[in-house]
């Protein structure tokens, strides 16, 4: 816990004062463009990937990057899409995944959550992506995580479309999605292409969302 105090000590000494006027102008109001929704892992930094500033990113983090379709009882993942697009405008929604994904190799492994009933309940959300993946065969152990990791990412965009403030976000051709699986050790990130529904380098496609 000290190195964390240390860092804040570091921050309010050194970082806070070069950047003063930023955090003047965010204290009253923020106008993020994007809501990202990623995994809770620690090695995924969504402003550090994307090099952005603070106000620029509206984000949630949660086991698996999940987003439960909509229902009759919201939790805290359907209220924070709605006031990312309602209250705060966002015009892009990225779902961003990452590469050696616990909760996906859990599922992949059809590992014993019996410990964690909270956990397992949960990932029951991915069930769409888990179907899919069972439905082939694979080499090698690290290749159906991979999948999983990918397919996990196209299911959660569909639950996504089922919330109204994105439905209409969609029909009115004010919100594109974005489906990204983030690699750890190379920094690639690659994304799903809207006409091909397969994930495409980034980089090299800069332009490419899903819908």
């Amino acid at each position: 816990m000290q190195h964390i105090i240390e860092g804040f000590l570091s921050f309010q000494k050194e970082i806070f004062p070069q950047r003063k006027e930023l955090f003047r102008s965010l204290a009253s109001s923020q106008n993020p463009k994007a809501l990202f929704i990623s995994c809770s892992d620690s090695r995924l930094v969504p402003e550090l990937v994307t090099q952005q500033e603070p106000g620029q990113l509206f984000v949630i983090r949660n086991a698996g990057n999940i987003v439960p379709p909509f229902g009759p009882e919201p939790g805290g993942v359907s209220a924070t899409i709605e006031y990312a697009v309602v209250a705060l405008g966002v015009t892009d929604i990225v779902i961003c995944g990452h590469s050696n994904c616990g909760a996906m190799k859990a599922i992949a492994d059809n590992a014993n959550l019996e410990p964690m009933p909270a956990v397992s309940h949960w990932l029951r959300y991915s069930d769409a992506a888990k179907a899919v993946v069972e439905k082939k065969a694979w080499d090698r152990p690290i290749d159906k995580v991979n999948a999983m990791v990918q397919e996990n990412v196209f299911a959660q965009l569909s639950n996504i479309k089922t919330h109204p403030s994105v439905a209409v976000g969609l029909r009115n051709n004010a919100i594109r999605l974005h489906g990204w699986v983030y690699d750890i050790e190379s920094g690639d990130i690659r994304a799903l292409d809207k006409e091909t529904k397969t994930f495409i380098s980034l980089s090299e496609n800069p332009d490419v969302f899903f819908e």
